[in-house]
């Protein structure tokens, strides 16, 4: 997620002191990410002029991205967002704007949002837990209006239309597929600057967990020919992202493109200043607008514009 000007920004400007980041570890080593041994946090707390970034950082950043995904998907879902025992933290907690039931028409797809929406809600209650007092809370979030401005961006209606993702299943699942490779590529890039190892094999069971539920809707899609569709989408989020090709589409009729990577078969990663450009929806630089109005919580806050990190 963040590049070397990013990173080196982000630990200048780091409101995190050093107890901060000992309640980090310990937090996280209570939720479930395993006793982190003397040397490890040795090495995690040192001084203020260490060339890594701070973990807490790395994944308030995510813990952001989260919050938007599980609230998409339980409204989808279940009608209803987060728990208000599960939005607080640092920084200001905005309401969520948007968000109702799907009737989903198909068992299959139904069964599929279920088991995303519960993974979703975990992930968020795992990040809390294991940033412990560092972690930010959810920021104002909208699942309404920023849907219709993505899907004019994509072509996918008029200036004038507006797009429903809980109208039925298939704008759920076009909804959806804007979101979740945009998570697999910023957990991607995530993983070299996690210093604590038990932290990045955490980031990594998330990353695995985003990139089946990725492929799940790209299949899904594709199983329902929506290779133009998916195209359009794609073709946006690119054109937000900066000036290189890290997008794909689902394939077409004769060929399906379920895992975007690579020559190598290697996904793409984004770092945040793109990931926010996209979450944004713009392709300027910019602190706050499309899924998030006021901006996400946290250091990393600001999107890069086509020719940024």
């Amino acid at each position: 997620m963040f590049g070397k000007r990013t990173v080196v920004d982000m630990i200048n400007r780091s409101a995190e002191n050093d107890a901060d980041r000992r309640n980090f570890l310990r937090t996280a080593g209570i939720a479930g990410l395993g006793v982190v041994g003397a040397g490890t946090a040795s090495g995690l707390l040192g001084s203020a002029a260490s060339a890594a970034p701070s973990d807490a950082a790395v994944l308030n950043f995510a813990l952001n991205l989260e919050y938007l995904e599980a609230e998409f998907y339980s409204h989808a879902v279940f009608g209803r967002g987060l728990s208000a025992a599960l939005t607080t933290g640092r920084g200001d907690r905005g309401p969520v704007i948007g968000g109702r039931q799907v009737s989903f028409e198909s068992r299959v797809i139904k069964n599929y949002a279920l088991e995303i929406a519960q993974d979703e809600i975990a992930h968020v209650k795992f990040l809390r837990s294991a940033l412990g007092s560092a972690k930010v809370s959810r920021p104002k979030i909208n699942i309404k209006e920023s849907f219709t401005a993505a899907a004019q961006a994509a072509g996918l209606i008029g200036p004038s239309q507006t797009f429903d993702p809980y109208a039925n299943e298939n704008n759920f699942l076009l909804a959806a597929y804007i979101f979740e490779d945009v998570g697999v590529t910023a957990y991607k890039a995530a993983a070299p600057l996690i210093n604590n190892k038990a932290y990045l094999e955490a980031a990594a069971g998330i990353l695995a967990a985003e990139a089946y539920h990725a492929a799940t809707i790209r299949t899904s899609l594709y199983e329902g020919k929506f290779y133009e569709a998916a195209r359009k989408i794609s073709d946006a989020r690119d054109s937000l992202d900066g000036m290189a090709d890290r997008d794909q589409g689902i394939g077409n009729r004769n060929r399906a493109n379920i895992l975007p990577a690579d020559a190598n078969g290697i996904a793409y990663s984004r770092g945040p200043g793109r990931v926010l450009n996209v979450v944004y929806l713009t392709a300027d630089r910019a602190r706050r607008g499309g899924f998030f109005p006021d901006g996400v919580n946290g250091q990393v806050n600001t999107s890069s514009g086509r020719s940024g990190a």
